[in-house]
């Protein structure tokens, strides 16, 4: 059965969807990296966020790109996203423009794709007079000053939002991140990666905290993006303390899956209103939003994209915990989880470090870290000191891979930007504040063009 195939097969049974995410299971060879980014387009001219129409734009910036034989994805006529290969450039709901890379085979290959997708973005926004700003929280722009890209999901979305938080549309509008998705080898090898993932993504929120300010002034946090997802929608969001019962697998996220409430359904090109409604009930052809049909494989993917957990499980892990960031920390995120993923005795290391945390630990950290980053006590320590010992570990697990770029560098030098942080004791989020209250004279206009790639 070919991919599209698979993704019109009715799904008549749980046990489907159990398999599914079964089949993710890969043998160590053929585990890969795909990393993803978002970053913020801005006019040079007022700042101000790229509309999506007009000569300074989102489809503008599309449009350009096709010169590099990325081809276009439509909906409704209009152009919302890019794919070439297994690739793909796609919009968030305020036009944060992201990189979904291919799925690679390590390091070095990740950071040639992320300087050449940037390159590309660079010569098309100098044509049209468009920056672009790598960073967790959009620092100056109000929620009414952002426009909305023209995408059904986001429609559907936008309404249902503030009946579950009061920072859903912020979520939606104004935050951006990087992200890795990596491999696994059984159903136990899954368990404990998704589970270390869970207790150190507060470590990889406070080292790559860089969303301080709010509309123009400091907010008082450090990762103001981490702080956001708290109060989005408890029903999709945060720690998912089940991951550390006995008994979780493939079927027991499955079960939480299926009841946590859907947003839509696409059909024939148009995204049907299901938000609030229950997969349970898709699945037994009760959904009000299309009485007496089942689901497809491709019902479930979709919804599987409508939960933001700080792990997230596909046929591959999602690790979801960093705020957006300069190139160097594109390359930095991905460098971190394989190095402790992808060696066995790194992700011994590191599992035995964190085996006795409690629940009140992992609720506890991710509370705090929003605020305090690197500077959180934790279990009788500044977080530093964690951060310190658990990216020793990533880093030996990298030179044990051996992976070299053209028979020179193994890929542990990606980790430096990193230790540079460390080293420092400064996250880029206080580095800015210092500059904010410094040298930028209480200002954060500054930061696009400082920071801008």
């Amino acid at each position: 059965m070919s991919a599209s195939e698979s993704m019109i097969e009715p799904v008549t049974s749980k046990d489907q969807l159990v398999q599914y995410h079964a089949a993710g299971c890969k043998p160590r060879a053929d585990w890969r990296i795909g990393t993803e980014h978002e970053k913020f387009a801005f006019n040079l001219e007022d700042l101000r966020p790229l509309p999506y129409q007009g000569a300074c734009s989102i489809r503008a910036m599309l449009e350009g790109l096709t010169r590099f034989g990325w081809k276009p994805v439509l909906e409704d006529g209009l152009p919302v996203a890019l794919t070439k290969g297994g690739a793909s450039i796609t919009l968030e709901p305020g036009g944060q423009f992201e990189l979904s890379g291919e799925a690679l085979e390590n390091l070095h290959e990740t950071c040639r794709e992320v300087h050449q997708h940037l390159t590309q973005v660079k010569e098309v926004a100098a044509e049209i007079g468009a920056g672009f700003l790598g960073i967790g929280f959009d620092p100056k722009w109000r929620r009414e000053d952002v426009p909305w890209m023209p995408k059904g999901r986001y429609g559907i979305m936008r309404a249902y939002m503030p009946t579950k938080g009061g920072h859903g549309i912020d979520m939606m509008i104004r935050t951006c991140t990087i992200q890795v998705n990596l491999d696994f080898e059984s159903e136990a090898d899954m368990v404990e990666k998704f589970r270390l993932g869970l207790a150190l993504q507060p470590v990889v929120t406070a080292m790559f905290a860089d969303s301080p300010f709010v509309e123009g002034k400091p907010s008082g946090y450090l990762s103001y993006r981490s702080f956001v997802w708290t109060d989005t929608d408890p029903d999709r969001c945060g720690i998912l303390p089940f991951v550390f019962e006995d008994g979780f697998g493939f079927e027991r996220y499955v079960d939480y899956m299926l009841d946590v409430p859907m947003y839509f359904v696409y059909r024939d090109g148009r995204y049907l209103d299901a938000s609030g409604q229950s997969f349970r009930d898709f699945l037994a052809a009760r959904l009000p939003a299309l009485p007496g049909e089942i689901p497809t494989m491709g019902d479930w993917t979709d919804h599987l994209t409508t939960v933001f957990p700080e792990v997230r499980l596909k046929q591959f892990l999602e690790m979801r915990g960093a705020d957006g960031g300069p190139w160097r920390r594109i390359c930095a995120l991905p460098a971190f989880w394989v190095g402790l993923f992808y060696d066995a005795q790194a992700q011994a290391d590191a599992t035995a470090l964190v085996a006795d945390w409690t629940a009140r630990d992992h609720q506890g950290l991710r509370a705090q870290v929003p605020r305090q980053a690197l500077k959180t006590e934790f279990r009788g320590r500044a977080l530093i000191e964690l951060a310190r010992e658990v990216v020793a570990i990533s880093r030996a697990g990298l030179a044990r891979r051996a992976r070299r770029d053209g028979g020179a560098a193994d890929e542990a030098h990606h980790l430096d930007t990193l230790e540079e942080i460390l080293d420092r004791g400064l996250t880029p989020a206080e580095v800015k504040l210092a500059n904010y209250e410094g040298r930028w004279g209480g200002d954060v206009d500054p930061i696009y063009k400082e920071y801008a790639y």
